[in-house]
């Protein structure tokens, strides 16, 4: 809702308040103020000045000079312009250099063709407005001035350009603040001043509305109340220029005075009107009805609408005229030639209007209105506002008498008066007669220990209502602090918020950045990274009302979203990422009315910043900073994301699968666009927190010596080592310590199926120094264990 200031005024004086003080105190009481605009803010020294005397440019054959008299006693000032429709005599907006234009446009002195000017004269456009505001004026020439005005008028004063808009956001509870005189009982409340509210007076000219027209209601559930009126005589003009000023402020544009009187009132009241052309009524007959399945009907803005049975429509005898609370047909548009004018002001039901409106994908400024439910009480001071406004600019005559169809009048909400509850609530400590006039002001009716709610304040229906108006005015800052009562606990992380963070803030001190995907995604990601037809991951919750096929199923593996963030950084030309996501998948349940399963799920990825084992280095400080020990990997050849050789699966506590990393398979990441190779781990984190251990407990330093014993075997090419080492460990038992691979070797002097791998075995007691007899029986287990269950031995 866009406030004019100038227009504000005519209800409740705010010149005295600074605009900025203005915009905070409306805030706090709970009209927000999105902010405010001086109109006419951005033209400085453009004047009002009269033309003496035209001679020709000397070197040009379209400009001339101009000497213009700006009524200060001084020479006239010289300025040179293209301008084909100046005159001597004539009153033109000049920007007297120095000045400012609309759009940062700055006027100095300068030469055109050789000839000094001092300024330029001014267009329409070139002050920002149109000929809707200046109706007189010509788009393509100078402003020829026809207001009342003389040399040396600032221009902003001529054309009332000298207003201030504050622009409120109105909830939608309030609709009665979507309108000047809604805005200015909140002003006059929220700053304890008197206001007026003017009663309209009507001036009819004889004749009985009922010789020219009749209504009926057919659906009165969905038009509570519709009031009508005829104006004969009507001269369609454009209307004064304090009314054109007014609706350009509130961002409304100006057409002639019957449809500006409809749009005045609809802000200045809060309720929407329309105007019909008497003449293409057939029958004289309004009917109020629902569409017919199927009926066509063309908008005043020329769209053709097919609608249905639920819509409600303003129809004659013959065919629709409206659509209820939404806009008028093109069939009854008020036009030059029109002559007599039927005046709509109704009370339609806000579902319907909304729902109607957007089946035809239409929202207008009536619309929005209507769909938040408007006080039916307020159709008749607005028609009588419209039709006294007719009589004020000599637009008509207004035919005796006013049809009125009022079935939906309501009896207003009775709330309990309870001062002592009402402070309790808010902690406060307000004496019931302060309450009681700031209720009053609001215009609800305090008797007999009740508050009687105003018509348009149909939100108000509890004591925890009644507080909140109370508060807001008195001013939520002015509540005092008080101490909490009962216990205060201080609030903390559970555990598996904290080791969230806390593996956030190690994925970011290992130089991964974070990224967050969308959780609805395409069905064609699964096919992107390869996995079968048969893949879990496949089965995926389906969203009913997707906003289109790629996002239209809820993702069940965070890998897709991850390489379209790598992809989209690869593409942009960054040389190299290392992104982590930890978020949620979506995993269905047997029976579609249980709600998914939504595990938290963590993968990281990269290009151009390592290979595989700078991944496995990542995987090993997670698994680690988790407290876990006696990590295995174990080769992977199957998953079809990750190449078949150099992909592995990680193993804790045994065969607890806790991770999968590897190098994504080249089809792949050809998909996302990647030729050089991208290494990707995937890492439950449900499993990781459940077998994280975050116990903390001190060993002390060893009192006894190690030994250590080197051994090379040789083996099948194809073995791992993992499965060497986790063979060793099992039988050494709890005396080896370590067990260190330090190398692996392959050549001409072991056959070619085969490669030799070296460890180095650390070997330590806590309670004694170890004898060579343990350590070689401990080595003679080992070498046994390692041919019985492997087959192999010691390289000669």
């Amino acid at each position: 809702m866009n406030l004019s200031m100038n227009w504000l005024n005519d209800f409740v004086s705010t010149k005295d308040i600074k605009l900025q003080d203005y915009c905070d105190r409306m805030t706090d009481t709970g009209s927000k103020v999105e902010g405010y605009e001086v109109q006419g803010g951005d033209i400085d020294n453009v004047i009002v000045g009269r033309i003496v005397s035209i001679v020709p440019h000397p070197d040009s054959d379209h400009m001339v000079i101009c000497q213009l008299d700006f009524g200060d006693g001084a020479e006239p000032t010289q300025i040179v312009t293209g301008a084909q429709n100046v005159f001597e005599g004539a009153l033109v907006p000049a920007a007297k250099a120095p000045a400012k234009l609309p759009g940062g446009v700055t006027i100095k002195a300068g030469k055109l063709r050789g000839v000094e000017s001092n300024g330029m004269l001014c267009s329409l456009s070139e002050l920002g407005l149109t000929t809707h505001d200046v109706p007189y004026a010509v788009e393509d020439g100078i402003l020829i001035l026809q207001e009342d005005c003389k040399e040396g008028d600032n221009i902003r004063d001529v054309l009332g350009m000298n207003d201030a808009t504050v622009e409120f956001e109105i909830t939608s509870n309030r609709p009665d603040c979507l309108s000047v005189i809604g805005l200015a009982r909140e002003t006059a409340v929220s700053f304890d001043r008197p206001w007026t509210l003017p009663t309209p007076v009507v001036t009819e000219a004889g004749g009985n509305i009922a010789d020219y027209l009749s209504v009926d209601v057919e659906n009165g559930a969905l038009c509570r109340r519709y009031a009508a009126r005829v104006v004969r005589n009507v001269k369609i003009e454009p209307s004064p220029k304090w009314m054109r000023a007014r609706l350009r402020a509130a961002g409304v544009r100006p057409i002639n005075n019957i449809v500006d009187i409809t749009n005045y009132v609809m802000l200045e009241y809060g309720q929407p009107m329309h105007a019909f052309d008497y003449a293409m009524l057939d029958g004289s007959h309004i009917i109020v009805r629902n569409a017919a399945e199927g009926e066509c009907f063309r908008s005043l803005d020329d769209q053709d609408h097919v609608l249905d049975a639920a819509t409600l429509v303003i129809a004659d005898e013959k065919k629709a005229v409206a659509l209820a609370g939404v806009m008028g047909g093109a069939n009854s548009e008020i036009k030059e030639s029109t002559t007599t004018v039927v005046f709509e002001s109704a009370n339609f039901d806000g579902a319907t209007v909304r729902i109607g409106a957007k089946k035809q994908g239409m929202r207008t400024e009536s619309s929005s209105r209507f769909e938040k439910g408007l006080d039916p009480e307020n159709a008749m001071p607005a028609l009588e506002r419209a039709c006294e406004l007719v009589t004020l600019l000599g637009a008509g005559e207004i035919v005796s008498g006013c049809i009125d169809v009022y079935k939906g009048k309501q009896t207003p909400a009775t709330i309990p008066f309870e001062p002592a509850k009402i402070n309790h609530f808010l902690g406060t400590d307000l004496a019931p007669d302060y309450m009681e006039r700031i209720l009053t002001d609001l215009g609800c009716t305090v008797a007999n220990g009740s508050v009687i709610a105003p018509s348009w304040r149909s939100d108000l229906e509890s004591m925890n209502d009644i507080a909140e108006e109370i508060i807001r005015i008195y001013g939520y800052n002015k509540i005092e602090s008080t101490p909490f009562s009962g216990a205060v606990t201080a609030g903390t992380l559970t555990p598996r918020q904290a080791y969230k963070e806390d593996l956030q803030s190690l994925l970011l001190g290992m130089g991964l950045c974070q990224a967050n995907t969308f959780s609805f995604v395409s069905p064609k990601n699964i096919d992107k990274i390869s996995l079968p037809a048969d893949a879990p991951e496949r089965n995926a919750v389906v969203i009913s009302n997707p906003l289109g096929e790629d996002t239209s199923v809820m993702r069940t593996t965070l890998i897709p979203g991850l390489l379209d963030v790598l992809s989209h950084n690869n593409a942009y030309g960054t040389q190299s990422a290392m992104i982590y996501e930890l978020g949620h998948i979506y995993l269905p349940k047997e029976s579609a009315e249980e709600l998914p399963d939504e595990p938290l799920m963590l993968v990281l990825g990269f290009y151009n910043a390592g290979d595989f084992y700078t991944l496995k280095g990542m995987v090993d400080t997670i698994l680690t900073d988790a407290g876990l020990s006696r990590i295995r990997y174990a080769s992977c050849k199957t998953n079809p994301t990750f190449h078949p050789g150099r992909c592995a699966e990680v193993f804790v506590r045994g065969n607890l699968k806790i991770a999968t990393l590897g190098q994504i398979h080249p089809t792949v990441a050809a998909n996302y666009g990647f030729s050089q190779p991208v290494y990707v781990a995937y890492i439950p984190f449900e499993t990781l927190f459940e077998v994280a251990n975050f116990k903390k407990q001190y060993k002390a330093l060893p009192k006894y010596p190690a030994t250590s014993r080197d051994f090379a075997f040789v083996c099948e090419r194809a073995l791992e080592v993992g499965t060497i080492e986790e063979v060793i460990r099992k039988a050494a038992g709890k005396l080896i310590e370590k067990v260190e691979l330090f190398d692996i070797y392959t050549g001409d002097k072991i056959d070619a199926d085969k490669k030799s791998v070296a460890y180095r075995l650390t070997f330590r007691s806590p309670d004694h120094t170890l004898t060579d007899e343990e350590i070689t029986k401990a080595c003679d287990k080992i070498l046994a264990a390692l041919q019985k269950q492997l087959g192999i031995g010691v390289r000669g």
